[in-house]
């Protein structure tokens, strides 16, 4: 108060999230696991708007083995986490599948990701679809091709990306749309 009466302009006060210290240039990892077409993105959050660094995905023919696809999955994500080392991973979370063999399946590559994610030693969070699609399209119960298009204008691509690897960017600007934000909600880290 003695500064102010002074003429002294005290020095302004930045509020800075513990969330986001430091993740204002943070490298994220989007992984949407699936046993045929695991998508994956990779974005770096920065102002005013996240860059894209990779996106894909990867895909697995039908007539593989179910192991050879969960280590091209593994092979895969270890690959691009070694080239563009990300500093945190988004995964979709769990769905309810009413087919117990399509669980199982999408079980067994989410846990493929998980494990080659989890080798890197960068912490993992988990989104639900429908949060995503909330965050990102501003509807939780968007089509793909609208999560697809809204991809695209936020991260100012040429066209829109492949159904997999939109959903995975879409996870990564949900997680950094989520740790922008000034609230006590934490996500879900696995």
């Amino acid at each position: 108060m003695k500064e102010r009466v002074a003429g002294k302009t005290p020095r302004p006060i930045t509020f800075v999230s513990s969330r986001t210290s430091g993740a204002t240039t943070s490298i994220i990892l989007g992984v949407d696991p699936s046993l045929r077409g695991t998508g994956f993105g990779i974005i770096q959050s920065a102002n005013p708007h996240p860059r894209t660094l990779a996106f894909g995905t990867i895909s697995c023919p039908q007539n593989w083995e179910r192991s050879r696809c969960l280590a091209k999955i593994s092979e895969r994500l270890r690959s691009e986490i070694r080239k563009y080392r990300p500093t945190v991973c988004v995964i979709e979370g769990l769905f309810y599948a009413q087919n117990l063999q399509t669980a199982l399946i999408m079980g067994e590559a989410r846990g493929a990701a998980l494990a080659a994610i989890a080798e890197s030693g960068i912490g993992i969070f988990e989104i639900a679809p429908r949060k995503v699609k909330q965050a990102v399209v501003g509807y939780g119960a968007a089509q793909k091709s609208a999560v697809a298009n809204m991809v695209q204008r936020l991260l100012n691509l040429p066209r829109p990306p492949a159904p997999d690897a939109a959903d995975a960017l879409a996870l990564a600007l949900a997680h950094a749309r989520e740790n922008s934000r000034y609230d006590l909600s934490l996500p879900k880290r696995i």
